[in-house]
């Protein structure tokens, strides 16, 4: 019913990168990468697996003169790598991420001059993409937990960014982990989010494990986005409480509409 992916940089992490790539292809899921500067590309496009997404850019951000032209400097160094890889989706956010989440340049107020510049530098970044015929994501994060200080977190903010663009090249990487944190209500968000959604990414919460270790009833998720014609991807971006094939077995069945 839907496209199942897995992250890679967080299960199978006793595994060299190119093995824990071959080990979630060969359970029959396509596969996340994140910082793609950090792997061998050619390992990767010979690994046989499909990707469903990648981080797009590798440092900048939305509203800063000098950040929106490093991100769109280095989105278009990553479009290169995701055709290599086949790769159609590419992963921003409203700013570079430094260890552990934090971001490279914190905000603690979004004022009108940083959204017209995020609107600026977000339509730059569809029209690459256009260009190229591959999708930019704009992913919700949660500032309460993970991400303290990222400008245009919420969901609310992202979703409001995407629809302003309105671009086939700029959507959605919809985060429902960070959702559930940051404002919860998720089968209103999915549906009133679904025409603009490239992606969506899953986690239970508390604790960033895969579906059925916390508060979120992802059944019931997924028959929701079932009904309301979703046959997109659904990526589990989730650390493994306990087996990683287990793990992925729980995904696979929350998702077995």
């Amino acid at each position: 019913m839907f496209q199942l992916a897995v992250c890679a940089e967080m299960v199978f992490r006793d595994l060299p990168f190119v093995e824990r790539v071959r080990k979630i292809a060969g359970l029959g899921f396509q596969v996340e990468i994140w910082d793609w500067t950090k792997h061998d590309i050619s390992a990767l496009a010979a690994s046989g697996a499909v990707f469903s997404s990648m981080t797009g850019y590798m440092k900048g951000d939305l509203v800063t003169k000098e950040g929106a032209a490093a991100l769109l400097e280095t989105a278009e160094l990553s479009i290169e790598v995701a055709k290599r890889l086949r790769c159609p989706r590419l992963n921003l956010h409203g700013t570079g991420l430094g260890p552990e989440g934090r971001p490279v340049s914190s905000v603690t107020m979004m004022t009108g001059a940083m959204w017209l510049a995020a609107y600026r530098t977000l339509a730059d970044a569809a029209e690459l993409g256009r260009r190229a015929d591959v999708t930019f994501c704009l992913e919700n994060l949660n500032t309460d937990v993970d991400h303290p200080g990222v400008p245009f977190a919420r969901a609310a903010d992202t979703l409001a960014l995407v629809e302003a663009v309105d671009s086939p090249h700029l959507r959605l990487n919809l985060d429902l982990y960070h959702a559930q944190i940051g404002e919860g209500n998720l089968i209103e968000l999915v549906r009133r989010a679904l025409p603009y959604v490239g992606e969506i990414q899953v986690a239970d919460v508390p604790g960033r494990c895969e579906p059925g270790t916390g508060e979120i009833h992802y059944p019931a998720i997924a028959r929701a986005l079932n009904e309301a014609g979703y046959r997109g991807t659904v990526a589990l971006e989730a650390w493994a409480s306990g087996s990683d094939e287990l793990a992925l077995q729980r995904f696979r069945d929350a998702f077995s509409v």
